[in-house]
């Protein structure tokens, strides 16, 4: 059964990205979420009765919103290619809080603790830009502007460019670490040390991780918190949530409410500003 099901997943794989139009991330994320259904049902061929049963069970054990949001987007398009519709109904999406960002002290330590330029780069971009793990390892030399201080996102999320800002703090440490790590215009931004390849999400993390132990800061800190932290600190420097949203690549500024919503030191800034004098 298992090799029968690695060679349908194969063709539903061909199947999203030729006929649904999906990136390589979603189908990947489709492939795994099918992956723990088949594992946990026993069938490569699951019926309606089957798969109720299965999201029931996620809904018991309170899977993240996410998690069963993915997993029924999944199941519906394998469905769809196996000639077995089915329409899955959708639990409402909890109220989010982002909570730990990284405030800007902290960002700079963390900068501060790279060993070499190679990483004070790779981490200045990254929070400077907000812009995603994937969207940093696909960074090539050539898409950042040094006369505009942008970088140029090329199919990031959704397979849509954009422009995303940096600081001319940023600009002048890719500039010291490409006078350092010599690269041509179509070459990517960073590499791995070893073999020169595209740079990773596995490294980046493991980056960060290095970076924060050695900052001996107490918070659960990941590549994407720098992204969520970029937002939120901007926001308490007065920044306006279409400007945050366009920085970030967000398609509704509703997405971007949420940090609004987090922000307690802007909360309390704007209603010392603007409350009312009673005396």
């Amino acid at each position: 059964m298992l090799q029968n099901f690695k060679d349908r997943l194969d063709e539903f794989s061909k199947y999203l990205i030729v006929y649904r139009g999906l990136g390589k991330v979603t189908v990947d994320n489709y492939r795994q979420c099918l992956k723990s259904m088949v594992k946990s049902i026993v069938s490569i061929d699951p019926t309606h009765k089957q798969i109720q049963d299965y999201i029931l069970e996620m809904n018991r054990k309170k899977y993240s919103y996410n998690h069963i949001i993915n997993t029924s987007l999944a199941i519906e398009r394998y469905a769809e290619f196996t000639n077995n519709p089915i329409k899955l109904g959708r639990p409402k999406k909890p109220k989010r809080i982002i909570n730990n960002t990284l405030s800007e002290a902290e960002i700079a330590v963390i900068i501060a603790m790279s060993n070499n330029i190679r990483e004070k780069a790779i981490v200045s971009v990254l929070s400077y830009s907000g812009i995603r793990s994937l969207e940093l390892c696909n960074l090539k030399v050539k898409d950042v502007n040094f006369i505009d201080n942008c970088l140029f996102i090329n199919q990031g999320k959704g397979s849509k460019d954009r422009i995303a800002y940096i600081s001319s703090d940023c600009l002048r440490i890719i500039n010291e670490y490409l006078q350092e790590y010599k690269r041509e215009k179509e070459d990517y931004l960073f590499t791995t040390l070893q073999n020169n390849n595209q740079y990773n999400g596995m490294a980046l993390r493991k980056l960060i991780r290095k970076l924060v132990c050695k900052s001996k800061i107490k918070k659960r800190v990941y590549p994407h918190l720098f992204r969520h932290s970029l937002a939120v600190n901007m926001l308490n420097r007065g920044a306006n949530l279409l400007t945050i949203k366009n920085q970030l690549g967000h398609q509704y500024i509703d997405t971007v409410m949420i940090y609004l919503n987090s922000s307690i030191i802007r909360t309390k800034l704007e209603y010392q500003f603007y409350a009312p004098s009673y005396t």
